[in-house]
């Protein structure tokens, strides 16, 4: 598939954003503490950015608000209904943190819960997409769930890094959610390396069973929009780079500047360490999520060419 980069920031802000507006509302930071107030506004400053990036996607942007009227069938619908509704409890907490340092318990639950439906449905957008055989696993949402728990608490540290002299065990926090969603990623892309039982293009037209099947004549003779967005091509030896600088971005740098500033808490190699985790992992999580898009065919790409669903 194509990747496009509104998507691709759409996806990475708001599951940051979520993320971290989710440990928030479990009330993982005392409303007292700078880090806390300052928390709300980023939260709602990623989802807010996140949200407008994704409009640059559509035909016709005057057209958004059409899609929140298909609420009970699409999840494209749902995760918009969800993504404005999650902004209220957020938006309260936020107002009794920064103005009155309290946090309302049973507000922050809801506000976690809303804020992870909203990303589940943000990831069903493409696990429910049956003709993409990549994305159509239980594993897709649960990789958006883990990595969107994963960047909030490494915002989170360093947040607390930078405000508060220390970050207690928020640093062990984030490296067990970064490792945990790394794996959940990893089985995902094992997928792909073992043809994730995808189509093939005697399934895709159904005369398998006369034979070996094979394109006599291309549907259209010019590149078209189903061969610029449906058959996105990248070389293995690309991706396969791509995925090791994702590990790398993503997991192996932050997972490491975390486990030394835990061990310097509260001294400016720390907060220093803190910050590069969170740019490092924003910039992996902008590649993973790249290779997210370009590595999955749409199953018309049979149509043209393609042999299998499969990266060239």
């Amino acid at each position: 598939m194509h990747p496009a980069y509104s998507v691709i920031f759409f996806t990475t802000l708001t599951g940051a954003g979520y993320g971290l507006a989710a440990l928030l509302g479990f009330g993982l930071a005392d409303p007292t503490m700078l880090s806390a107030k300052l928390g709300y506004f980023l939260a709602l400053g990623l989802i807010t950015v996140g949200l407008l990036s994704s409009t640059l996607h559509l035909g016709n942007p005057k057209n958004a608000i059409r899609a929140f009227s298909q609420w009970r069938s699409s999840w494209l619908s749902r995760e918009g209904v969800l993504a404005i509704v999650t902004f209220v409890p957020v938006t309260i907490l936020a107002y009794t943190n920064i103005f009155m340092d309290m946090h309302i318990g049973w507000l922050g639950w809801v506000s976690a819960v809303l804020s992870m439906m909203t990303v589940y449905s943000t990831s069903m957008i493409y696990a429910s997409i049956r003709t993409v055989n990549l994305w159509n696993t239980w594993l897709t949402s649960a990789s958006y769930l883990l990595f969107s728990n994963a960047g909030g608490a490494v915002i989170l540290t360093a947040l607390l890094a930078l405000f508060e002299g220390g970050s207690g065990d928020m640093p062990k926090i984030a490296i067990v959610a970064l490792v945990v969603a790394w794996i959940a990623k990893w089985f995902w892309n094992k997928r792909q390396s073992e043809g994730y039982g995808g189509s093939t293009m005697a399934t895709a037209t159904g005369l398998g069973h006369l034979g070996k099947v094979r394109l006599l004549e291309r549907p259209h003779a010019m590149e078209n929009y189903l061969t610029r967005e449906m058959g996105f091509r990248v070389a293995r030896k690309h991706a396969a780079k791509l995925w090791n600088i994702a590990v790398l971005m993503g997991l192996l740098v932050p997972a490491v500047m975390l486990a030394i500033a835990f061990g310097l808490q509260g001294s400016t190699t720390a907060i220093l360490l803190s910050v590069i985790a969170v740019i490092t992992h924003m910039i992996g999580m902008l590649v993973e999520r790249w290779l997210f898009f370009a590595t999955a065919k749409h199953a018309v790409s049979l149509y043209y060419g393609d042999t299998a669903l499969d990266v060239k």
